[in-house]
């Protein structure tokens, strides 16, 4: 591919340069030169940079939008300095909890840094295995968003709903097929961008290979093959992980859900600009909301970043949680996951302005239940349940055996009370009794075979390490214990929840 400009793409250029510099600050515009420094080096001296090609992984929040912003100034500056510059690949991962807000976002981002038609540009969309040009619009693909219907629904059904497990878990081992597809496509990058800093990298591979570790990989030999041996560390974690979820005979679903390593064909290089910029918006308020138009949508915009509205079903499951499970209110739950929201705002650096805005949605009780409405529809229309499903998954009635089997029935089916051993005898094999099956399956959306193996499977500790899902939640972050009333005690308990 060629990127030597045109006389009409040299005055595009410079003019979108200059308003683009002209939002950033004199370090931002110092970390841009040192970046660009650095990738010259990289690709072997400028007259190498129209083969040296870097990717952006980008998600549509505010963060990722800010690197995309930065390493476009990076681009179009050593182009000025050069007259050569790298070719720039952004690459956007989608799954069913990124509303149509989002693209809209990535759209509007795209144009003002004018990369739609730009020849040194590369823009896709990666929808689980299918690679596709972006585009503000693009249906998401049926078989990706039943896998991700599958996997809230088996996830939550093993935690009692809890967020991080229930929609974080598979999602971030999609991550890393999604990582994994983008680098290597079409002969792959020679470098990746991230806004990590090399602490929070080397922190977040030293995670991977203790998961690793304890699932028997090798992961000696994954250290020494670099990046792809840390997707590598991460296909093995899948593997586990997914086996425990849906069994070892699931083949079907294990096949799907297998963590791309890339190939031999390229050996991306990181590298961190996080060293030259700050992640606080408020910062670069200007850039972000007056030159990139980033819109605050109502639904993606939540307590950590405004790239998906899974953080809305997440408060919304703790509310089903603590009314239909504790006998509390859903309030309640409600209330409590903004204790942990409030923690992962502070975490963020996020600006008063905007935890104030996520805050003021739950102010009153109308506008609680306004907030539950707007969960049910999304819930609805992105993963095809209703509160049903939904409760079911909260109560985890079927694992252990049924043990929370008859206490579900009693709290939230009253009309089947009587029928707790019909049930049992169609979930342990013994029984094909087709009005127990339609009403197993019309009220978990989960098929027979899948609430077979619920059934044989155990209801997550975490208190223990004895399993992946919850090996994985003890190194989160992204948790805290809140203080609650057990009814049946009328004392008070600890009880931790996770979420985004």
């Amino acid at each position: 591919m060629s990127n030597e400009p045109g006389t009409d793409t040299r005055e595009h250029d410079a003019t979108l340069r200059s308003r683009l510099f002209g939002y950033l600050s004199q370090v931002e515009i110092t970390g841009v030169k040192a970046v660009g420094e650095q990738i010259v080096e990289s690709a072997g001296g400028p007259d190498k940079l129209p083969e040296y090609k870097l990717m952006v992984a980008y998600g549509g929040g505010k963060d990722s939008t800010y690197v995309v912003a930065f390493v476009r100034a990076v681009q179009l500056y050593l182009q000025d300095t050069f007259d050569h510059t790298f070719v720039m690949r952004v690459a956007n991962m989608r799954h069913a909890g990124v509303p149509q807000a989002v693209m809209d976002n990535i759209d509007r981002v795209y144009r003002a840094l004018g990369l739609p038609q730009d020849e040194r540009v590369e823009l896709i969309t990666i929808d689980h295995t299918l690679i596709r040009p972006f585009e503000r619009v693009l249906p998401l693909p049926q078989r990706m968003l039943d896998i991700n219907r599958l996997d809230v629904l088996m996830n939550g059904h093993r935690s009692a709903g809890d967020g991080r497990p229930t929609f974080c878990n598979s999602c971030n081992l999609s991550v890393a097929d999604f990582y994994g597809r983008a680098a290597w496509w079409q002969g792959g990058v020679d470098a990746v961008v991230t806004g990590d800093s090399r602490r929070e990298q080397l922190l977040y591979s030293a995670w991977i290979l203790r998961l690793a570790k304890a699932s028997g990989i090798d992961v000696d030999k994954c250290r020494s093959l670099g990046f792809q041996g840390l997707l590598i560390a991460l296909r093995g974690i899948g593997d586990t992980y997914f086996r425990e979820l849906f069994g070892d005979d699931a083949a079907t679903e294990l096949a799907e859900r297998e963590v791309s390593t890339g190939g031999r064909s390229a050996q991306p290089e990181f590298i961190s600009i996080y060293e030259h910029v700050s992640y606080r918006v408020h910062d670069h308020w200007d850039l972000i909301v007056d030159f990139l138009g980033f819109q605050f949508d109502d639904l993606a915009f939540s307590f950590s970043e405004s790239d998906c509205a899974n953080p809305n079903l997440m408060a919304h499951l703790r509310g089903l949680r603590t009314q239909y499970v504790q006998d509390r209110t859903y309030e309640d739950g409600i209330t409590e996951y903004l204790h942990l929201g409030k923690e992962l705002m502070k975490k963020k650096e996020m600006p008063e302005n905007l935890a104030q805005l996520v805050l003021s949605r739950y102010d009153s009780a109308e506008k609680m239940e306004q907030r539950r409405r707007l969960s049910e529809e999304f819930a609805r229309d992105a993963f095809g349940l209703d509160e049903p499903a939904l409760v079911a998954m909260v109560f985890s009635p079927f694992t252990n055996e049924g043990e929370r089997l008859q206490a579900f029935l009693d709290r939230c089916h009253p009309d089947m009370s009587g029928s707790a051993e019909r049930l049992r005898a169609v979930l342990d094999g013994t029984s094909d009794e087709a009005e127990a099956v339609a009403w197993l399956e019309g009220t978990s959306a989960l098929s027979l075979s899948q609430l077979r193996t619920l059934y044989r499977s155990s209801l997550t500790d975490f208190t223990a390490r004895d399993s992946m899902i919850a090996r994985v939640r003890a190194d989160d972050p992204h948790k805290t214990g809140v203080q609650t009333f057990d009814p049946g005690t009328g004392g008070l308990k600890l009880e931790m929840i996770s979420g985004r």
